[in-house]
């Protein structure tokens, strides 16, 4: 047989009816999720849960019972069919969480991180403190057969204590807040968190796919070790370095090409170390947005057009068809899910409340706080498709997880306005609201506009790339 027969017959195209399929997948789901995230937004809920609602109708809940041989058709429980989809929903979410690192605000966090990481310790920690509770109380019907006991209580806790920066940062720029104190402090605190919450996630899934014991444990925290390191030293310089050659080119094609390889490569790092992907892509994103340009964010802006429109939907509209809620239906199963949601709540408020004494907040402010950092979201959906994925989680707690995922986000609008009607706006906030910051040792409560000429400067990059966070909330 000739190489060439012989390297067409390994790289085989997929059989047409495969490709007729997983063409037929993207459109119906991309089409759905785009008519239900426009209701969602009118009906004032974040577009990520009509995106997951697209998935849900579309899977075992709805059309699977509805329509079973249409259902058996267009979305068959073939591995090789969904690896095609899951595909293009991995790097949706890969570059929907490098665009998250690119809008935090890292001068804020350095300004206030004592405070932030007392705040965020505490609200890791509760919650972490419960979902190992959780974890062990649970029933065996919500538990994986093969999976060891105390990693699945582990994971369960990290799933708790997670928060979501795009949910949170589409929430406060909706509802005007993000130019507040407190809005800048939750960005901070979830930042923490989401950071804290990854490598937690790093660790967990490494030990659901290696084993638990000593040389498994610190296998993952050396390779941690070596991740933050790279990101500190060598990273630093060379996405410098690279984004800065590419900056003075002509085509804005290169900032976009370069920061998908860049992304891509971080993540696959990361995922060479034993981590999951999106850590890398996390950590290359803060990268890229403190080290890049500043005419980087308007460049790579149809990137992030096709990221959020197209790319990442997918990506959620495909997690829901994961979502069986008919598994709830079960008495059970439905009275573990309100304990999870009550546990998941519960212990976000009560971390928040730590502001009160370690960080000097006032009582709306740490409840301002509390609704903030309780928003999951985005990072949960990632975290539960990933803890179906390695085994850590079956059908029915995937589904309490992502339904948590869901409603702690529509339950910050209200106490976010409750509260923040009852915080006093000062002269500093109003400036930043105008792209002002007051100069250094000013007295911000006289502060002014029209007093403060030297101050008519934009705001930290960050922390106005953050009013444009990605909004697939």
């Amino acid at each position: 047989m000739s190489p060439a027969r012989l390297a067409a017959d390994t790289v085989a195209p997929p059989a047409p009816h495969t490709l007729l399929v997983f063409l037929l997948q993207i459109g119906v789901l991309l089409g759905l999720a785009l008519v239900l995230s426009r209701l969602a937004r009118k009906l004032g809920l974040p577009a990520v849960a009509g995106e997951l609602a697209a998935g849900v109708l579309l899977g075992p809940s709805v059309l699977a019972p509805a329509l079973p041989a249409l259902s058996a058709w267009l979305f068959p429980r073939d591995t090789a069919q969904m690896h095609l989809l899951d595909a293009v929903g991995q790097l949706g979410v890969l570059l929907l969480v490098g665009f998250t690192g690119m809008h935090l605000d890292m001068a804020l966090a350095r300004r206030r991180g004592r405070a932030a990481a007392g705040i965020s310790a505490a609200g890791l920690l509760l919650p972490l403190g419960m979902g190992l509770w959780l974890g062990h109380a649970l029933p065996a019907q919500l538990r994986p057969a093969d999976a060891d006991p105390a990693v699945f209580a582990l994971f369960i806790g990290v799933a708790m204590c997670v928060s979501s920066i795009p949910v949170i940062a589409r929430t406060l720029v909706d509802m005007r807040l993000l130019h507040r104190n407190v809005g800048q402090m939750i960005m901070v605190v979830a930042a923490i968190d989401d950071i804290a919450g990854w490598l937690l996630l790093s660790v967990v899934t490494a030990l659901a796919t290696t084993g638990v014991g000593a040389g498994e444990i610190a296998t993952p925290l050396i390779h941690m070790a070596l991740v933050i390191l790279a990101f500190l030293t060598l990273g630093r310089q060379l996405v410098r370095r690279v984004l800065s050659a590419v900056g003075s080119s002509d085509s804005p094609g290169a900032s976009t090409a370069v920061t998908v390889v860049l992304l891509v490569l971080a993540a696959a790092g990361a995922q060479a170390l034993g981590f999951e992907a999106v850590l890398g892509a996390f950590l290359c994103g803060i990268l890229i947005g403190t080290h890049g340009p500043k005419e980087l964010t308007q460049r790579l802006e149809p990137l992030r057009t096709t990221v959020l429109h197209f790319l990442s939907p997918l990506f959620f509209a495909g997690a829901g068809l994961r979502i069986d809620l008919t598994a709830l239906a079960d008495p059970t199963t439905a009275l573990w899910g309100l304990i999870a949601l009550a546990l998941a709540v519960t212990g976000k408020y009560l971390g928040a409340a730590t502001g009160l004494f370690a960080g000097g907040l006032t009582r709306w402010e740490a409840l301002a706080l509390a609704a903030g950092i309780n928003a999951r979201g985005v990072i949960q959906v990632v975290i539960a498709v990933i803890g179906l994925r390695v085994g850590l989680l079956n059908t029915a707690m995937y589904s309490i997880i992502v339904l948590i995922a869901i409603i702690t986000p529509l339950m910050a609008p209200p106490v976010l306005r409750l509260a923040a009607r009852r915080i006093e706006e000062s002269a500093e906030e109003r400036l930043r609201e105008h792209g002002l910051h007051a100069p250094e040792g000013q007295d911000t409560a006289r502060a002014s506009t029209e007093d403060a000429p030297g101050a008519a400067e934009l705001i930290h990059d960050r922390g106005s790339n953050a009013e444009r966070a990605p909004d697939a909330s």
